[in-house]
């Protein structure tokens, strides 16, 4: 274990040399971010993330997204999924879309472990007091393909590393980059990962957040809040391993939003998608999954009775879209931004995006 803690150490210091988008001058949209510029500048929400990087063949690992510190299965929050292209694996998606629920914490790794973690997910929820009389769970868990750097066969992931990123899930800053489910992602032919941002607004009389975590893994010509970067440097690539690629989308909120309603601020998060380069191609696994944190909306269970919630005016939703769309689009420039060059499976490299030549890029057109 000591090689791999080192490793572990190296790339998550060299990952916090690079910028994030706003010290580029990047700055997408018209609202403020958060505090942290983060998902966890939704109260409530934290992250955790385990990198799993051993020897030249394997880098992969575990994003886990909390919505409260409480018992999640107990208190159910109302979320919603949007489907962008379906070439992908979203576990728990088709319960979610029927019942308007989210009762486990979201889990983000590669394609080939989802079972897994599924099973890490519903033994630990099945763990939790209180939870002893529960029968049935829906783990939700999503995935793009790293086998370019990562060898993906070897089902590297395994339960241990899934209950130590929910377990160790916290609010503040959240690591970006090649860690946790980005380690081995590829965006635009660069280095690909984890990347979060965060809108302020108001809306409905009130004062929200909205925050968005991506995992990058997908293609297409890069532009960067309006500059063609991919057109500039000449290049234009699918994700890992040369193909299409996918990208997982999560968008938290504390506005009281139903599941209606998270629906259609899913499907605003796509937007983000079209105004980074890509046509959602026909190989990308392109999913939204969103989920409000307001505490009169929870769901307990087993209620059996009627009970009123508040209803959020649909005239005055604009602001709550327009924020999804920003932080998402901020999220995958500092997926990408944070990410290092790196090395991986059958020798293979990937370059992280070259920030001097990206800087005169930005600079001629006025960033």
């Amino acid at each position: 274990m000591r090689p791999l803690l080192i490793l572990l150490i190296a790339c998550t210091t060299f990952a916090q040399d690079r910028p994030r988008a706003r010290e580029l001058g990047l700055a997408p949209g018209i609202l403020p971010p958060g505090p942290l510029n983060a998902i966890t500048d939704v109260a409530g929400v934290r992250v955790g993330q385990v990198t799993i990087i051993e020897g030249d063949n394997v880098r992969t690992g575990v994003t886990a997204i909390v919505p409260h510190s409480g018992n999640l299965f107990q208190q159910k929050v109302p979320a919603a999924v949007h489907v962008g292209n379906a070439f992908g694996k979203l576990a728990g998606s088709t319960q979610v879309e029927e019942l308007g629920a989210l009762e486990t914490p979201i889990v983000l790794t590669n394609t080939l472990s989802v079972w897994r973690a599924a099973e890490a997910v519903v033994e630990y929820t099945l763990e939790q007091p209180g939870n002893e009389e529960v029968r049935s769970v829906n783990p939700v868990v999503g995935e793009t393909n790293d086998a370019g750097l990562n060898d993906v066969r070897g089902l590297h992931v395994t339960k241990q590393h899934v209950r130590r990123a929910i377990e160790s899930a916290r609010g503040g800053p959240v690591e970006e980059g090649a860690v946790g489910a980005g380690t081995g992602t590829s965006a635009f032919g660069w280095k690909g990962g984890i990347g979060t941002s965060s809108r302020l607004l108001e809306a409905g009389g009130a004062r929200y957040t909205v925050g968005a975590l991506v995992q990058s893994n997908y293609g297409g010509t890069l532009d960067m809040d309006g500059v063609p970067v991919g057109k500039e440097m000449r290049r234009q690539a699918g994700g890992a391993g040369g193909g299409d690629g996918s990208i997982m989308m999560i968008v938290a909120t504390d506005a009281p939003l139903d599941a209606r309603q998270l629906t259609r601020l899913a499907r605003r998060a796509m937007l983000a998608i079209g105004r980074t380069g890509s046509p959602s191609t026909h190989g990308s696994g392109d999913f939204v999954l969103s989920f409000t944190t307001a505490e009169a909306l929870r769901l307990g269970f087993g209620e059996r009775t009627v009970w009123q919630v508040p209803r959020f005016p649909e005239d005055a939703i604009t602001p709550l879209f327009q924020a999804a769309m920003e932080s998402t689009e901020e999220a995958i420039y500092n997926s990408m931004l944070k990410a290092k060059t790196m090395t991986g499976y059958r020798g293979r490299r990937v370059e992280a995006i070259p920030l001097d030549r990206l800087r005169e890029i930005l600079s001629r057109y006025g960033r």
